[in-house]
């Protein structure tokens, strides 16, 4: 069980004016925030970010979609972070997403759906390293 998990809210929330909303909740639902920053990943530092889809056939989209505009990524703790991150976002197709979920109240479909969440806590900290060093993360 990991107390930490990383998260990006995409480029369809930050455009969308939902970035401190979404932050808010993360600290209402007793996350606490040990990094974060405001960026934009190119395409090639996207494609890295997910080359674990790199055969799926969304897999173009995702890379051009997550290199079309800033995001904010961070890390946050709190006990059994990666399993109760994922519960506070929902679904992955907001249309699915339980009632009061971030996806559920922001996400605009399958593809724009807000925000990322560690699926386990190995792929926690692995993409918390891509985006912080060591120095960075309180």
């Amino acid at each position: 069980m990991s107390n930490r998990t990383f998260t990006m809210i995409k480029p369809d929330a930050v455009k969308n004016g939902h970035s401190g909303a979404i932050i808010d909740r993360f600290i209402k639902e007793g996350f606490r925030i040990v990094a974060l920053k405001l960026t934009k990943l190119s395409a090639e530092k996207a494609g890295e970010f997910y080359a674990v889809h790199k055969e799926r056939p969304f897999y173009g989209e995702l890379v051009e979609f997550m290199s079309s505009g800033p995001i904010y990524a961070a890390i946050l703790e709190k006990d059994n972070a990666v399993a109760g991150f994922r519960e506070l976002i929902g679904a992955t197709n907001p249309a699915q997403a339980a009632e009061g979920t971030i996806r559920k109240l922001y996400a605009t479909s399958l593809g724009e759906n807000a925000v990322h969440g560690s699926d386990s806590d190995e792929n926690a900290k692995i993409e918390g390293d891509f985006f912080f060093s060591g120095l960075e993360q309180f």
